[in-house]
């Protein structure tokens, strides 16, 4: 009998922080395997991952296995105190699988194969890479499903990172039978698609293809429903496992999400409810602006998907990576600060990729938390002292984090906003989204990651920045939240197609109200982008670019005109009275001053405490019904002060008045009774 869920997920909750590793012994002699478990144990790892990649390892040849080492490392590990994280080895097929089955390999949309030799070479429909994979499955569990260092189950490993779109025909035909299942008729879907633009009308299901490469723009429909069919399609196969995995054990079942600024192909919202434990992987992106504030809102997002439970870290790394242009080092420090910006936003597991640093192979150059060059480095140094400041911050484990604003964030938004033949390319919905989300942090306020349609009553401000797509039901909830007495800012391209990818147009089929019309009280006649190089300034001050509208009032006051642009004179910000509450809407790209400013004028009608804080500092606070922890993390590189009266966890001291944060620091107090509020 499978185990219920509420009993797995019960089954994995830590009364301390956990502090856990992926390794990869088979790439390691067990001489090294004794020498490794003996500095896990100095370092105070508690749990690791293993048989992530071990298909090849522990079947050879197809119908052979061979589970000595894998044995042999489980009983090691158990004998050390240490749990496993047990993969079940699918995520890459071996080349035997491959050169018997060339079917399984993913086609790419303009029909070449991905060929063996990398990872996840295999197409998320092909029933003989399932065939194969839950057999493997079928005699890892039955191996190890009564094992005592099994602490959880691992399926594959980061699902659509590579192959999350095939478009071979196997693809095809199930993209068909998903669509078929969606709109029951051909007719619907032509309906739904808009095929009488450019000749494109179906007569039969077999005339649709997924959104091969073609001459011209693909219909955006089209390419829409493909990206739900794939996450639908992988979040499929993650269930065959787990399904598999539940009959015969009752550990919990996970896998490791990619919350991070360049994975998109996968609606999260819709798997987190499948997962035991939400774990999420994050790397630090140096291609982006801030990678720091990257990190802080991609666990906020992970602490969204888990309800606010506590979660899981699955990967991060101890030092640089290998896989960007330039992968840059960790500076001394970094590394417990950014460990501690997890665990502030609800991480009470945190692990990294990987234990050892391999030799050999594509990740050769990753860091690790035991270096190339071995345990007389500052690297290894950092790793014991992570260790011993996990173990001081144990009081706060299960405590959840504090927020009483909401960012409302969609996939399927993302998905759309960003096909082609848009008003301006410069619009990255990712890019307006992080926008909205640091406003929110410059003013020291915590934010909570929510998706459309998720009940906002217990939120006193809701962040909507570019929600391009949303469907009827969750733009209602919206606008109830705010006619209840709710405060929102809206920010532009908002609410303008429906979940078809369709223009929202009035019943006269000519006047384009959107979504939130009536809630901002305001329609957009025009938009009007810039260039990415344009500047746009507003008469209260502030600075804009790439995007302004000619914005009609119908009731909302004007807060802020354009001054120059192609615009002059028309709203650039308004703000609505809808019911009981109050919606802003502001139709242009702010830049970061201007947008900091503007959501502190917001969060205090709404009754939000706002921070006033040193750039690169952020505070967020961690409760429970006994006990508040407050971190206060400075990114910066000039040491800051902060009130606060308490226990200072990482340094055993006494707090009284204010607490001293050095450059690069981060201070974690216990609050006494009486401190602060909840934000």
């Amino acid at each position: 009998m499978t185990t219920p869920r509420a009993d797995r997920v019960a089954s994995w909750s830590p009364d301390s922080l956990v502090l856990g590793c992926d390794y990869n012994p088979e790439q390691w002699s067990e001489e090294v395997w004794q020498q490794d478990v003996a500095l896990m144990r100095e370092a105070g790892v508690t749990l690791v991952a293993i048989n992530i990649f071990g298909w090849a390892e522990i079947e050879p040849r197809a119908g052979q296995y061979a589970f000595d080492r894998l044995d042999a490392i489980m009983d090691l590990l158990h004998s050390a105190g240490i749990r496993v994280n047990l993969g079940t080895g699918t995520s890459s097929p071996p080349a035997w699988l491959t050169t018997a089955h060339p079917d399984i390999l993913p086609t790419a949309a303009d029909g070449t194969r991905r060929w063996q030799g990398g990872r996840q070479a295999w197409c998320p429909s092909s029933p003989e890479f399932r065939t194969a994979a839950l057999g493997l499955v079928a005699k890892v569990a039955e191996r190890y499903s009564g094992h005592p260092a099994l602490a959880m189950w691992h399926v594959s490993n980061e699902l659509g990172c590579h192959n999350a779109h095939c478009y071979c025909d196997t693809s095809a035909a199930a993209f068909r039978d998903w669509l078929e299942a969606r709109y029951g008729t051909v007719d619907a879907l032509n309906a739904a698609w808009g095929t009488t633009f450019w000749s494109q009308r179906y007569s039969e299901w077999n005339e649709i293809l997924p959104p091969r490469a073609t001459l011209s723009s693909a219909n955006p429909a089209q390419r829409l429903d493909f990206n739900r069919f794939s996450s639908d399609e992988l979040l499929d196969y993650y269930r065959a496992e787990a399904a598999l995995l539940r009959e015969v054990s009752p550990i919990p079942v996970t896998t490791n999400f990619m919350v991070t600024a360049h994975i998109r192909s996968q609606n999260y919202w819709q798997w987190a409810s499948d997962m035991d434990v939400i774990a999420n992987d994050h790397y630090l992106d140096h291609r982006l602006p801030h990678p720091s504030k990257e990190l802080s809102f991609a666990a906020d997002f992970t602490r969204g998907l888990a309800q606010g439970s506590p979660w899981m870290l699955m990967e991060q790394a101890s030092s640089a990576v290998s896989w960007q242009p330039h992968n840059l080092a960790k500076q001394p420090g970094e590394m417990l600060r950014n460990t501690l910006t997890h665990v502030a936003r609800g991480a009470d597991t945190i692990c990294f990729f990987q234990w050892r640093a391999s030799r050999q192979g594509a990740e050769k150059f990753h860091s690790a938390l035991l270096p190339h060059a071995g345990t007389d480095t500052a690297v290894w140094r950092e790793t014991l002292d992570l260790g011993v400041k996990l173990h001081s911050l144990e009081p706060l484990a299960g405590t959840r984090v504090e927020a009483s604003v909401a960012l409302v964030f969609s996939w399927e938004s993302w998905w759309a906003a960003e096909g082609d033949s848009q008003p301006s390319s410069a619009v990255r919905y990712l890019e307006q989204v992080h926008a909205a989300y640091n406003a929110a942090s410059a003013n020291g306020v915590t934010v909570d990651i929510v998706a459309p349609g998720a009940a906002l009553d217990d939120y006193k401000l809701v962040i909507v920045p570019s929600l391009y797509l949303v469907d009827d039901a969750s733009a209602a909830v919206i606008a109830d939240y705010v006619a209840g007495g709710g405060n929102a800012v809206v920010t532009f391209f908002s609410g303008i197609v429906d979940e078809t990818d369709g223009i929202r147009l009035d019943s006269t089929g000519e006047t384009p109200p959107g979504a939130f019309s009536d809630m901002l009280g305001v329609w957009t006649e025009q938009f009007l982008p810039v260039k990415p190089d344009a500047r746009i300034m507003l008469n209260d001050g502030g600075q804009a670019s790439i995007w302004a509208e000619h914005v009609r009032p119908t009731t909302a006051d004007v807060v802020a005109e354009f001054a120059t642009g192609p615009m002059p004179g028309g709203p650039a910000v308004t703000r609505n009275r809808f019911g009981s509450g109050t919606a802003w809407y502001v139709a242009t790209a702010l830049d970061s001053p201007s947008f900091a400013d503007l959501m502190g004028r917001a969060l205090n009608e709404a009754g939000v405490e706002a921070i006033e804080l040193p750039e690169g500092v952020e505070v967020v606070t961690r409760s429970n019904d006994t006990d508040r922890f407050r971190f206060v993390i400075n990114h910066s590189a000039h040491e800051i002060s902060f009130p606060a009266d308490g226990a200072e966890l990482l340094t055993e001291t006494t707090v009284t008045g204010s607490v001293t944060v050095p450059a690069g620091g981060v201070r974690v107090i216990r609050l006494t009774v009486e401190e602060g509020a909840t934000r």
